[in-house]
């Protein structure tokens, strides 16, 4: 059986999509995984996917899309699957999705407009497809390269400034004393962001913190945090990774903002109210395994 999984979204959806994905990988065989081109990289690292079809979001480029929908129908065509998993991104509804597949001939559908790990997981098993008897439904990735010609050897403290949505980033001399402080007690420190974000990774890290920003390819991030004793950021989509390679994680989240990341250990602090040593009290936490 041919299955199609949608997640038309960034790192943090498709993520959270990879449970589903493992469900539906019990009985299907191929997996393909359709996303948006920033959740490409996630999509590669997910198991038991076998092939990435990417596409942008019909919501980004409004009234430009026609043609490449007509060949992306043709596409799916001619791969002749025979079943579909859509989950749309928060705020957004499976519809499109569900027409665009039925119109390529794609008889079993299952939809899910709720975003959520176990929301997928739930529709996954309205198609028939459950998870492996011992799959506990956490993120998870494949294995990853190891990133300690960048970051060096041992255990570390990973310090993520970069914030993801506008407006999230937490004060860089804030974020600079949160490096320091685990720093002071004992623990080294690296501190990790995109090629976008190298000067918040140099301001942050200054002289304690190892600095390997812009230097990783969309594979190695998640070698960073696997080696990590925990991992501090206020991005989304670098926390669910740490998640994924079962990394305890600090995020940092204003309320009302994205929830913690599915699975795994975890202490939420606010961006505004925290302070260095909070950060530095909640990697002890997550060390102590009080959770």
């Amino acid at each position: 059986m041919k299955a199609l999984v949608v997640r038309l979204d960034g790192v943090t959806g498709v993520l959270l999509a990879g449970p589903a994905v493992r469900a539906v990988a019990t009985r299907a065989d191929p997996v393909t995984v359709l996303c948006a081109p920033g959740g490409e990289p996630a999509a590669r690292l997910l198991p038991h996917v076998d092939d990435v079809l990417v596409r942008d979001p019909p919501w980004e480029t409004p009234g430009s899309g026609a043609v490449d929908e007509d060949a992306l129908v043709r596409r799916l065509r001619a791969d002749a699957y025979d079943a579909a998993l859509v989950i749309a991104p928060g705020g957004r509804s499976p519809e499109p999705a569900e027409r665009l597949l039925r119109e390529a001939r794609v008889d079993r559908l299952g939809a899910c407009g709720d975003p959520g790990a176990e929301a997928a997981l739930d529709t996954a098993a309205t198609l028939g497809f459950s998870p492996r008897a011992r799959d506990d439904g956490r993120l998870r990735v494949l294995p990853p390269s190891d990133t300690a010609r960048l970051t060096g050897n041992g255990p570390c403290v990973v310090v993520h400034p970069g914030a993801g949505p506008p407006g999230r980033a937490w004060d860089p001399d804030r974020c600079a004393a949160a490096v320091t402080a685990p720093a002071d007690a004992g623990h080294r420190v690296v501190v990790t962001g995109g090629p976008e974000e190298t000067a918040q990774t140099g301001h942050a890290g200054g002289n304690t913190a190892v600095d390997p920003g812009g230097r990783t390819d969309p594979r190695r991030p998640a070698g960073v945090p696997r080696a990590a004793d925990a991992v501090v950021t206020g991005a989304p989509g670098p926390a669910h990774l740490a998640a994924a390679t079962g990394a305890p994680v600090v995020p940092l989240v204003p309320p009302g903002g994205p929830r913690r990341p599915h699975g795994g250990p975890s202490v939420l602090l606010d961006p505004d109210a925290g302070t260095a040593q909070d950060v530095a009290r909640a990697v002890h936490r997550l060390l102590d395994g009080r959770t």
